[in-house]
């Protein structure tokens, strides 16, 4: 939906803006023989695993994914395992095409940019493009190598050899980035293509299922927020005798100290009996407790 695509443009966006950032305040190659491949390799891939970590997290379809499946509840009202298992094989392609717009934006940015590349395989270009005295040693050329990416490290005699190292792999990271790039494009379009060719519903019946969807989620939130509101507020002025918002409140209840112990806490979700759970300690009490106590009139100086 047009949501979505929006939602990925941003999150890319925000990506680019970020790498840009983190590249110019924080990458600053060691240029030094078995460091370079270390470093360029984690900035170029710690920040994609953890955009893709966070991706995941982020993405509520995760979570209504994994919550309860380990509940015996849950295996009694699923009957069809094998409906289930392609049903879960389908939310988490979804999930994942999701959480991995960030992670490969990042990879696309960065090989374009080319600078964790030509720092992380500097060391191990081919030796003609040294181009210089043969009676060299191999980890003396190495060492020599891995100082390319530092400018003011590189002997004047050099620098040609560096440029041709530097253009070399500059670009081969922006080709490998291209590549990138198209692959994911192409796999996403191909994607789309097969899921529209396997749909069972025709383009406007999609379209209808898909805005039903959207407004069941968002009445079902609205129910749910409202519905969780009074069923608390019964329990808010059982405890405090009346409830927030009343008008012309005659009398006030004064919970006692082993009330207010019973209600505060650590609370844990508990099951009561086989259909319902007591969602928090006031619900608790709320239950179990009779409504005597001691009230005062609210009319009355203190």
């Amino acid at each position: 939906g047009k949501e979505v695509v929006i939602a990925n443009a941003i999150i890319a966006i925000l990506t680019i803006g970020g790498q840009q950032l983190f590249s110019f305040f924080t990458f600053s190659c060691p240029c030094h023989v078995g460091q370079n491949l270390i470093y360029g390799l984690a900035f170029l891939g710690a920040p994609a695993l953890i955009l893709l970590v966070v991706g995941y997290a982020l993405n509520n379809q995760t979570w209504r994914l994994v919550t309860g499946k380990r509940s015996s509840l849950e295996e009694e009202t699923t009957p069809n395992r094998l409906l289930q298992c392609k049903l879960i094989c389908l939310v988490l392609c979804s999930i994942t095409g999701r959480a991995l717009v960030a992670p490969v934006t990042w990879l696309a940015v960065t090989l374009i940019n080319g600078s964790y590349y030509v720092c992380a395989v500097s060391e191990y270009v081919s030796v003609h493009y040294y181009g210089a005295n043969s009676n060299v040693t191999a980890s003396e050329r190495r060492r020599i190598l891995a100082a390319f990416p530092c400018s003011q490290l590189v002997p004047p005699e050099l620098t040609r050899a560096r440029d041709e190292v530097i253009l070399l792999l500059r670009y081969q990271s922006q080709v490998a980035g291209w590549l990138l790039i198209a692959v994911v494009v192409i796999t996403v379009f191909l994607s789309y293509c097969l899921a529209s060719c396997f749909s069972p519903l025709s383009f406007l019946h999609y379209r209808y299922w898909s805005s039903y969807v959207h407004n069941e989620q968002e009445l079902f939130d609205e129910a749910t927020d409202q519905h969780s509101r009074l069923y608390a507020m019964q329990h808010v002025r059982k405890f405090f005798g009346f409830a927030p918002g009343s008008e012309n409140i005659k009398e006030i209840r004064i919970p006692s100290l082993r009330e207010w112990q019973a209600i505060s806490g650590l609370a844990f979700l508990k099951r009561v009996d086989e259909e319902h759970y007591d969602y928090s300690l006031l619900h608790d009490w709320a239950l179990k407790e009779s409504v005597n106590g001691k009230y005062l009139k609210t009319d009355e100086d203190p």
